[in-house]
């Protein structure tokens, strides 16, 4: 996709499906007519937009972190995995996003909404002139092949801004290449229209890329996105059996090295399934296809290779729950906040002079390809240097994010003109080691123990090979991470996948929808609250109501429907 991403972008915004009332409506960059764009030609350029708008960037750089593919402020902040970090008075809308008290004003609701819902517009323009194209009402038509290929990668596109939507917002309307143009309410339950689009898309993408090009969706991101939104309707069977398909076409996970998934230079491997393809220096935009939804969350202050903006910080949480036991197992009865680790947060100003990291901790490896901390090296930035790394230590905490970053050294190459904190690092929507974990899940809500308990050990086999740190020669942590022996029953099982989804995903956006749609979110956080506000003032004595699963539709949104919009319940 990087080869296709930027043609046509800004210009086939298109009006001819719109009307000034159009609550979806955003005024186009650039107008051509549908009689103009009734061309192979035009739809291809048509379809590369719909494609364009999965960085959630329309245009220009800042602004755009809501709609992140990467979801870290809804799928992480919002979680118990993550804070908004930097100061408070920066972004301070982030900070009512990670304590649950978001009005309908909130900017980061109406970049998401704006975003997606413009994604859809470019989706349906591509699929009503296909349609008109294919009809005879323009110039010649599409081998039946691609016709039908090119509606597959237009309702796959559809689905995932839909799915963004639906899962912060729960109530949204859903417009169609049909209803573009009028007002629909947004009264139902939009999951089957979803998944009536990636059934097609299933039904009619191949195994091989559309037109050969990276980034495009085929039959696999159709069968893992579908397998995908079926689980989050408890439909374990049918979501079990898409997401086995494309685990017996790809390699073995364990045979997949963990960090080329947060690697610039090895991007579009086969752990990639569902991927945002993002382009810095090639387009003459500044960066603005680039990766403008991480852009703040690189470690803060002078003395780092990239610096902006301190945002989006590991939680004292998060760090913990990558201990193990001496078996090399996870502390699954959550015995892992007895005595935490707290690096050097805390300690007085001589303390922290004298810090030393605890080599003697027994830590999955993991822990260091999801959080800097003091002491240890930090990609190939040196060792993480602690305070003059962050930008606010009382916000944020002693953590910084390291699965959103780059290496030093590909920093020339792989960063926006003149912006280091734009990079060309993909997003992961959907990777491989998700679909086992997702499939695990399947396992153990059907029976299936014994399947359950391979796809668990696999992804921990593959921890087990990452490449230790270590401070002049010694490991930085007792790393250890062994298989589960057995699943004794379905609630162990149950808790174990759980707990290795937080792990092998944690800072990549799904942990607070999973919690969402586990039903643990109310209990989860604030046993959360509870722990990491014997820290942070600002957390004490949160409590979480069922509207606290989703957040409140953008006031404007509902103003400029004329009442046909309602608010989301309970608020």
């Amino acid at each position: 996709m990087k080869h296709i991403k930027n043609t046509f972008l800004f210009l086939l915004i298109l009006s001819f499906v719109s009307c000034k009332k159009d609550f979806l409506s955003l005024n186009p960059q650039a107008e051509l007519t549908a009689e103009q764009l009734t061309t192979q030609d035009g739809v291809e350029g048509l379809l590369v937009g719909a494609y364009g708008l999965l960085n959630g960037n329309i245009n220009g750089t800042w602004g755009n972190y809501g709609a992140a593919p990467s979801q870290w402020l809804f799928g992480e902040v919002a979680s118990d995995n993550a804070h908004k970090g930097s100061s408070v008075g920066d972004q301070p809308n982030m900070n009512a996003i990670e304590q649950h008290s978001p009005t309908s004003t909130n900017d980061n609701l109406s970049n998401l909404y704006n975003r997606c819902f413009e994604g859809v517009q470019r989706c349906n323009n591509t699929l009503k002139i296909l349609a008109d194209l294919q009809s005879g009402k323009g110039g010649s038509k599409f081998a039946d092949a691609r016709a039908k290929e090119i509606q597959g990668e237009a309702r796959l596109l559809r689905a995932h801004y839909y799915f963004f939507l639906v899962r912060v917002f729960k109530v949204v309307p859903y417009v169609t290449e049909a209803t573009a143009g009028t007002f629909v309410p947004n009264d139902k339950d939009i999951y089957p229209n979803i998944i009536e689009d990636l059934q097609f898309a299933v039904a009619n993408l191949s195994t091989t890329k559309p037109k050969n090009q990276k980034g495009r969706m085929d039959k696999y991101a159709a069968q893992a996105y579908l397998g995908k939104v079926l689980l989050y309707q408890k439909r374990y069977a049918e979501a079990y059996t898409l997401l086995n398909a494309v685990i017996l076409a790809k390699p073995d996970l364990t045979t997949l090295p963990y960090s080329d998934n947060f690697d610039i230079t090895k991007e579009d491997g086969p752990e990639s399934i569902v991927v945002v393809e993002h382009s810095v220096g090639t387009d003459g935009t500044g960066g603005e296809n680039g990766n403008v939804g991480d852009m703040l969350n690189f470690p803060y202050g002078s003395v780092t290779p990239i610096n902006c903006c301190g945002f989006f910080q590991p939680t004292i949480d998060l760090a913990n729950a990558f201990k193990v036991n001496a078996a090399g197992l996870p502390l699954l009865d959550g015995s892992y906040r007895t005595n935490p680790y707290l690096s050097d947060f805390g300690l007085t100003a001589t303390q922290k002079t004298n810090y030393q990291v605890d080599k003697t901790l027994a830590f999955d490896p993991r822990i260091e390809s999801t959080i800097g901390r003091r002491g240890v090296p930090y990609r190939d930035w040196g060792i993480m240097a602690g305070d003059s790394w962050i930008r606010d230590v009382s916000s944020g905490g002693p953590f910084v994010a390291v699965k959103n970053s780059i290496e030093a050294a590909q920093i020339a190459s792989g960063t926006g003109p003149g912006m280091t904190n734009v990079t060309g690092l993909n997003v992961n929507l959907i990777r491989l080691g998700d679909i086992y974990l997702m499939a695990a899940e399947c396992a153990v809500e059907t029976g299936d123990l014994p399947r359950a308990l391979t796809l668990v050990n696999a992804v921990r086999q593959r921890a087990a090979k990452i490449t230790p740190a270590t401070i002049n020669g010694t490991p930085a942590a007792a790393y250890k991470v062994s298989p589960y022996p057995s699943f004794p029953n379905a609630d162990y099982a149950r808790t174990a996948v759980r707990f290795e989804r937080r792990l092998e995903l944690a800072m990549e956006g799904h942990r607070f929808f999973d919690l969402v749609r586990w039903g643990v979110a109310k209990q989860t956080l604030e046993s959360y609250f509870g722990f990491e506000g014997n820290y942070f003032d600002y957390l004490k004595g949160l409590v979480i109501e069922t509207r606290d699963e989703h957040f409140p539709l953008p006031q404007d949104q509902i103003d400029r429907s004329n009442g046909t919009l309602k608010q989301s319940p309970g608020y």
